[in-house]
């Protein structure tokens, strides 16, 4: 049937410290824009905090920004809160978590998927780890049913795509894997500088038909960074996130000067990493 719509899982990654209703709606603009081209069927949204061992200033604990996720997500019928990323002893790459989510979601047994995502490390496993390729070329001959294994987007804000441009923060590789394979919704406020970001770059430009690009016309500029420092004058956050998370954060007194100021002058770990890669 050529009607059958491509099932979508929509992944968002960050530190969401905290989450916001700006995160939230991330979700729903994307769900509403892959409705309404008639080709997707949006069937779940994940949220992936990151993990303390990113060393981001002023992050506080993975426990304490899942929690709140969670209390965020807990009226919504399809997003959730996915724990594995945050779980890990070291940071992980983007790139892997895509594909940990990918392997979860083709993989018939729920229970054994966390033994299955180890291979995904190995080299040279790749294209056997990953049947859906999303190659539409191969479409034709392959079974019908290969649209049976949904597709993992990575959801983002334009900040997220804008960050590709930064040197060391990410793998040109992991870029292009994660376009090339996956896609990545990207939300944009109503101007073009992310179309102009995607056009000088050769890698973005290539993949551009899978790169979704939503626009928001009701703009929300809420971030965890405003939301913390209000916090730390002591100001309302109120209607900036949801209130269980409100809630939380004034039952656990959550952000202050001090919780600012954990990892500052460590570098990030991905700079780390990248750095000491390029050195070898």
């Amino acid at each position: 049937d050529p009607d059958k719509k491509t099932e979508v899982v929509l992944l968002a990654c960050g530190s969401f410290n905290p989450i916001t209703n700006m995160h939230l709606r991330l979700f729903e603009l994307a769900k509403d824009y892959f409705h309404e081209t008639g080709k997707y069927k949006v069937i779940k949204g994940i949220i992936s905090p990151v993990g303390d061992a990113y060393k981001k200033k002023g992050l506080i604990s993975a426990n304490h920004r899942v929690t709140m996720a969670k209390l965020a997500t807990k009226s919504s019928d399809w997003v959730e809160v996915d724990d594995w990323e945050s779980c890990q002893s070291e940071w992980l790459e983007t790139l892997k978590v895509l594909r940990y989510h990918h392997q979860k979601l083709s993989s018939p047994d729920p229970t054994n998927s966390l033994q299955n995502a180890i291979p995904l490390t190995k080299p040279g496993r790749k294209r056997k780890q990953e049947p859906n390729r999303h190659d539409p070329i191969k479409k034709k001959n392959q079974s019908p049913d290969i649209k049976s294994v949904p597709q993992v987007k990575l959801l983002c804000g334009s900040d997220m795509l804008e960050s590709f441009g930064i040197p060391n923060l990410w793998k040109l590789e992991d870029i292009t894997e994660i376009v090339a394979n996956h896609g990545l919704v990207c939300i944009s406020r109503a101007g073009n500088s992310v179309q102009k970001f995607i056009y000088e770059s050769d890698i973005l430009w290539r993949h551009k038909n899978n790169i979704h690009l939503v626009e928001e016309w009701i703009t929300n500029d809420i971030s965890s960074t405003k939301i913390r420092r209000a916090l730390r004058r002591g100001q309302s956050i109120r209607y900036l996130v949801p209130d269980a998370v409100q809630a939380y954060i004034e039952k656990h007194n959550l952000y202050s000067p001090e919780s600012e100021d954990r990892n500052a002058g460590v570098v990030l770990a991905p700079l780390q990493k990248h750095a000491s890669d390029s050195k070898n």
